[in-house]
């Protein structure tokens, strides 16, 4: 099933819409903030768990510095993400609220060929217009 990618991305889709369902009524009547504090505590104590028990523990320093580097961005930007998103579930509805943070697809399309080089093609293309289109209609009706 293409290299596993699909199952995982599928399982990624499924998890994100329970995150936000979850999200939704677990942040009502509390800080947004406080809120993702709890989120990230919880992630890190199962992240954790999952690595212990799969022994995939590493040594700091057999990671390449390329890799924290990119890894530290990723985690800032995770963090900022999390934040907006919360403060959005507070503020409106979750059927729009979810929709419009996943305009990431539509900007990692983006980022992926301006920045990684990677190729078009016709399907990548027509899906994220399509994902675009969703969104503004999503926001502005």
């Amino acid at each position: 099933m293409r290299s596993g990618w699909l199952l995982f991305a599928l399982g990624s889709a499924f998890f994100a819409a329970l995150t936000a369902l979850f999200g939704k009524l677990g942040v009502a009547g509390m800080n947004a903030n406080l809120a993702t504090f709890i989120r990230t505590i919880v992630i890190l104590v199962v992240v954790a768990a999952i690595v212990s028990l799969r022994g995939d523990w590493a040594k700091p320093d057999a990671v390449p510095w390329h890799n924290w580097l990119f890894l530290v961005l990723s985690g800032v930007a995770t963090g900022l993400s999390w934040l907006c998103y919360y403060r959005a579930l507070q503020l409106g509805p979750v059927s729009k609220v979810a929709p419009i943070d996943k305009l990431s697809v539509a900007l990692v399309i983006a980022f992926g060929l301006v920045f990684l080089g990677e190729r078009p093609s016709v399907p990548v293309l027509v899906g994220g217009g399509l994902i675009l289109a969703g969104a503004m209609v999503i926001a502005l009706f």
